[in-house]
């Protein structure tokens, strides 16, 4: 039982915990309104970090953008609207998930290329590795066929 629990422990501790960055004061006092933030703060990011939302990174500037976002929503600006101030501030890159445009065509189609041109590989390197039809036997062979025979049939 003692390494059923530790082994227990040790699988919980594995399991990820969002820490979320956002500050008690912070907090707005509408939930609904609070709801939004958080929304809106998932689908931006950290400029500083770069891998993570401004919700859940510590950067003083992702702090500055979580206020941003909450006082945008104070004022009664839509959720796109919001966003939309972000980005025109900041540009395409705060967004965690780009638009889908011309100029951000490659970016969405890369990981498409990519798995389709290893496919292809796939399929001309199984094609390369067929084994060769069987050939016919020579003269020779065939005769050492015909000999064998006739040595095994009963006499």
């Amino acid at each position: 039982m003692p390494a059923l629990r530790t082994l227990l422990l040790a699988l919980l501790l594995l399991v990820p915990v969002a820490a979320g960055a956002v500050q008690p004061e912070e907090v707005m006092k509408d939930p609904a309104l609070e709801a939004r933030a958080r929304t809106i703060s998932a689908e931006l990011r950290c400029l500083v970090c770069q891998n993570q939302s401004i919700d859940d990174s510590d950067a003083p500037l992702a702090r500055d953008l979580r206020l941003i976002v909450r006082e945008r929503l104070r004022q009664g600006d839509g959720d796109d609207a919001v966003l939309s101030y972000i980005v025109q501030r900041y540009g395409e890159f705060v967004l965690l998930r780009p638009v889908l445009a011309w100029h951000t065509a490659l970016l969405w189609l890369t990981p498409v290329l990519v798995v389709g041109l290893g496919g292809l590989a796939l399929w001309a390197a199984a094609r390369r590795r067929r084994p060769a039809p069987p050939r016919g036997l020579t003269a020779a062979e065939e005769a050492a066929v015909a000999e064998l025979v006739r040595r095994a049939e009963p006499r």
